[in-house]
Formats: C-alpha cells, sequence, structure tokens
C-alpha cells in the first residue's frame, strides 16, 4: 500500500523534478504533487510526496525532517486526510475562580540576598465603564453669553456706621444700641 508524506515550508521556487530528485536518495519515488494557489497559480509551499513502500516513507521522514533544502528546514511527516486534523482539540474549561488574581512574586536582585517577602493579596478594583472616544462625546461647544453689567447690589442689615450729624438734626432718629429690640443698653447715661 502507498504511503504519502507532506512535505512543509518548501521553497516557493521548488520544481516537482527538483523534490523527486531530492527524497529519491531515501527510495523509489511513485508520485510528486506540488498544489499551487487557484487564483494567482503559484506554489503553495508545500508538497505531496508518494513512496510504494512504508520503510521507505518512515526513512525519509527520519532523514529529511528539519533538513534544509535550497536554504530552508523541511517539515516532512505522514500526510493525513483532510478530515483529520491531527489530535481532538482540547474541550475548554474555564480556571476556577479565585477572589484575588495571581499573587506577585519579586525578582530576585542581581546583587545580593533576597530577603522573603509576605504577600498580600491585591483588593480587585473596579473603575467603571471605559469612555467613549473623543470623537463621540457630547460637549457643549456653544460660547458663554456674557451677562450684561450691572451695578453692584448693596447689602442691607447691620448696624449704621455712618455720620452722626443726620441724627443730631433729626432727635427722633436717635441711634439704638440693640437694633431688634429698640431697648438702648448704654444705661441712660449720656457722655457730656
Amino acid at each position: 500500500m502507498p504511503v504519502r508524506l507532506f512535505v512543509g515550508n518548501l521553497p516557493y521556487d521548488a520544481t516537482e523534478a527538483e523534490v523527486k530528485e531530492f527524497f529519491s536518495a531515501a527510495g523509489t519515488v511513485s508520485y510528486v504533487h506540488l498544489p499551487v494557489d487557484r487564483e494567482t497559480n503559484r506554489p503553495r509551499g508545500f508538497a505531496f510526496v508518494e513512496y510504494a513502500d512504508r520503510a521507505q516513507a518512515e526513512d525519509a521522514i527520519r532523514r529529511f525532517n528539519n533538513q534544509p533544502f535550497k536554504d530552508r528546514p523541511l517539515v516532512v511527516n505522514e500526510a493525513r486526510a483532510r478530515g483529520e486534523a491531527g489530535p481532538a482539540p482540547r474541550p475548554y474549561t474555564p480556571r476556577p475562580a479565585t477572589s484575588s488574581p495571581r499573587p506577585y512574586t519579586p525578582r530576585p536582585s542581581w546583587g545580593g540576598d533576597t530577603e522573603e517577602v509576605e504577600l498580600k493579596p491585591s483588593r480587585t478594583r473596579v473603575f467603571g465603564p471605559d469612555a467613549l472616544p473623543k470623537h463621540k462625546r457630547k460637549t457643549d461647544n456653544k460660547p458663554e453669553k456674557a451677562s450684561p453689567k450691572l451695578p453692584a447690589k448693596e447689602r442691607g442689615g447691620g448696624r449704621y456706621y455712618g455720620n452722626m450729624a443726620s441724627y443730631e438734626e433729626d432727635p427722633g432718629n436717635e441711634p439704638i444700641d440693640d437694633f431688634a429690640t429698640g431697648e438702648d443698653l448704654s444705661g441712660g447715661q449720656d457722655d457730656e
């Protein structure tokens, strides 16, 4: 029964005659095929080499795998059918959930002894959702309207510290010590 070998990492300028000549050192090559791209009609960088005897095919795998051909190391192994892709992929198994990420282990310093550091689990930080890109952010690019300049408002309340001459002219408008109750707290004594 014939055994077909897959030859990978083949130079793009290699011809079927050169491949047949190279692999004939391990035994009689019955068939060589260099696939080409359908659209560009250029070689695809791999070939199929067929031996009539299994012993010769296994010898070719041992001799030519990782050996240079036109300055490129070849990959030679037994060809598989299209449906076979090698070992089945491993099923996805999620990691067990942990409350803290992997602990930090400091690298040893280059000059001396390393001291053991007690590692504390770090807190998980939550910073909120990612910000929008600048071109998608809503900005208020309207210029602010300047308010017209008005005179400053006078503040009322408190005691009057103005000129006392205006009170002497009108005896009914005497200054009062306690503004809230209207009582004279000076004790009724005049300073004269």
